[in-house]
């Protein structure tokens, strides 16, 4: 989250700059194409560390209990994970992860910006005067915007990311994991557990922006 919001606020801000030069004698502002692009540039700059964390959790969560139990605790995964190709095995799915991390960041602070700006001029205030209340609701939905508009990629980096290694392996790479979802299930295989998603989102992502 500190990577989310720092790469967000250092590319507004370069925005802003571009534009105060183009426009100098107006007050610097971002057009919702900018607010898009400064989110994605937060969700590329989070995907580096975004895209091994979540395959080691996906690894810990998905594994078999008892004596089939594959690893004991996460630095025993990094290990073994790292065994199959190096960093390559631990960064498996990366490029579908910085699909996702673009589109959701995008969309997340997008969704915000906008909600925030449509209560200022909606009740002409001052952002800053919009109640903590108000910014968690709009947090809030902004993360359902997220996951609404990222889900299938997640879902297609989970399944590469519990993928097994040499000849159990299911999917050749993010475009054949997307061909064989579809082929296997249709439309509705990219939304699998979308539902408790979107319950878990609405008090983190609020909690995330009111504090």
């Amino acid at each position: 989250v500190s990577i989310q919001f720092g790469a967000f606020h250092w590319a507004r801000r370069a925005f802003e700059t571009r534009n105060s030069a183009a426009s100098p004698l107006s007050a610097p502002t971002l057009s919702y194409t900018q607010y898009y692009l400064s989110g994605a540039f937060a969700g590329l700059a989070n995907s580096v560390i975004s895209g091994p964390i979540e395959h080691v959790r996906i690894r810990l969560q998905t594994q078999p209990h008892g004596a089939a139990r594959l690893y004991s605790g996460p630095l025993d995964c990094i290990r073994k994970l790292s065994a199959h190709n190096g960093v390559a095995g631990l960064y498996r799915g990366e490029a579908v992860t910085i699909l996702r991390e673009a589109q959701a960041y995008g969309v997340w602070f997008l969704t915000f910006e906008y909600l925030m700006n449509a209560d200022a001029a909606r009740n002409d205030v001052a952002r800053k005067d919009i109640s903590t209340a108000k910014v968690a609701l709009y947090g809030g939905l902004a993360g359902e915007a997220l996951w609404l508009a990222s889900y299938p990629f997640d879902v297609v980096k989970s399944k590469m990311q519990s993928d097994g290694f040499g000849a159990a392996q299911r999917y050749g790479g993010m475009r054949d994991c997307f061909a064989q979802t579809w082929r296997a299930e249709g439309f509705r295989g990219f939304w699998k557990g979308l539902a408790p998603t979107l319950l878990r989102t609405m008090p983190v992502s609020a909690g995330t922006f009111a504090v």
